[in-house]
């Protein structure tokens, strides 16, 4: 069962909420039994967190109905990508590497592209996105993902964009509701902070940090979870 909780007043928006990095479906169902409106699969071969397509669609089945499949690509070609949508029944792609605003536009799902933030400069890169974006810290040169770590959310706390902005990157338990404090996100999109190893996550770290979201009254899950615009 969905957590119960009171609805928000009428015109605040709710908080949605992702789990990316899920490799077993037990993790999956608990995300999504808690209030997740989206579950996330990583098909980046390098990350500890990759799970092949074939994996991640007999996960996707047994998904309860309004909870998003997205999967994470990183520099993947179109052939790759449109491989892996053949076998795993993907709602939303998220674009994670260096894609380029024309091949985020020529996909045939929505879409949401990561741009990694360190410094103020790195922000301008945001507006080139004609689609939601995700806002992540920066890796070390040729590692793609903040590796959870946090940025300088002051650096995005006034930031315009036509389309949602998501957050990212070392998000948990303690240090939620101060991401919430920042500004009005789409969404959070939480892994390592819910882990407990790659990509195992963590029951306790997980009931803990969509208590939070709860209680924050923000995330709202009384009509179910689906993850879009």
């Amino acid at each position: 069962m969905f957590l119960e909780k009171e609805r928000l007043p009428a015109g605040e928006k709710r908080v949605r909420i992702k789990i990316c990095g899920i490799t077993r479906v037990e993790d999956a169902l608990l995300a999504a039994n808690l209030g997740a409106d989206a579950v996330g699969f990583v098909f980046y071969e390098k990350s500890p967190r990759f799970i092949s397509p074939l994996a991640a669609a007999k996960i996707v089945c047994e998904l309860p109905p309004l909870v998003s499949a997205v999967g994470l690509f990183v520099n993947a070609t179109q052939q790759q990508i449109d491989a892996t949508l053949a076998v795993c029944p993907l709602d939303v792609l998220q674009l994670h590497g260096d894609e380029t605003a024309e091949f985020c536009a020529a996909q045939t799902r929505r879409v949401m592209k990561a741009v990694a933030i360190r410094q103020a400069a790195d922000v301008e890169a945001v507006a080139a996105y004609a689609c939601p974006v995700l806002l992540d810290a920066k890796a070390p040169s040729g590692v793609y993902g903040g590796a959870g770590k946090v940025f300088d959310w002051s650096l995005v706390a006034g930031l315009q964009h036509t389309h949602p902005l998501l957050l990212a990157g070392g998000l948990d338990a303690g240090n939620v509701d101060a991401a919430l404090n920042v500004r009005h996100w789409h969404a959070l999109d939480v892994s390592s902070g819910v882990e407990s190893a790659p990509g195992i996550k963590d029951a306790e770290k997980l009931r803990r940090f969509m208590a939070h979201m709860q209680a924050s009254g923000t995330a709202d899950h009384s009509n179910g979870g689906e993850f879009s615009e």
